[in-house]
């Protein structure tokens, strides 16, 4: 079994059924895990910060930093390996309060936000999600079967089931499945 490791403002995509995606440590990052199992296509980004025009330079130079710019590339990389946005299940982690006891900055809530946000301009349905809170997570996602596994710091590694959705929103084309 290969392990790829997503680092801070990193993404991956795979379709090696043995393979797993690990990223570690998030704290007020996000990561978004997809994953399209007819395809056998897992992807997981790890983003820092809501919105690349707090730094563009830094944004065109890295845009997995960023959600409004590593979202909707998570997204496209997974449609060329062939996924199906209508097929996929899609998980989030992260997003605590770890280093800003006053809440001043509030980034984690702010990458919260902005990732369920872009999601729901797309369309996405959110399948599972552990984020908040003030401890760092350590998430895994197996690429053949799909499945999720989170570990809070301080407690045993936990899977993370697919809740059933069943909401369906607007579409924006941030996301859209383009083959052509």
């Amino acid at each position: 079994m290969s392990s790829l490791v997503v680092g801070v403002a990193d993404c991956q995509v795979s379709n090696d059924c043995e393979g797993t995606l690990v990223t570690y440590a998030l704290g007020s990052c996000i990561a978004i895990a997809i994953h399209d199992a007819a395809a056998g296509v897992g992807g997981l980004l790890h983003f820092m910060l809501p919105e690349s025009a707090i730094d563009p330079v830094k944004a065109q130079a890295n845009p997995y930093m960023f959600a409004d710019s590593g979202v909707p590339l998570l997204f496209r990389t997974a449609y060329k390996h062939g996924a199906d946005k209508r097929r996929l299940t899609v998980r989030l982690a992260g997003g605590a309060q770890v280093m800003d006891d006053k809440g001043v900055f509030n980034i984690g809530k702010r990458n919260y936000l902005a990732v369920r946000k872009i999601l729901w301009k797309a369309g996405v349905l959110v399948h599972g999600e552990a984020v908040g809170g003030e401890t760092s997570r350590t998430v895994r996602l197996e690429v053949g079967t799909g499945r999720f596994w989170l570990r809070t710091a301080g407690q045993p590694e936990q899977e993370m089931p697919v809740a059933r959705a069943n909401w369906k929103g607007a579409t924006d084309g941030l996301l859209r499945n383009d083959r052509g």
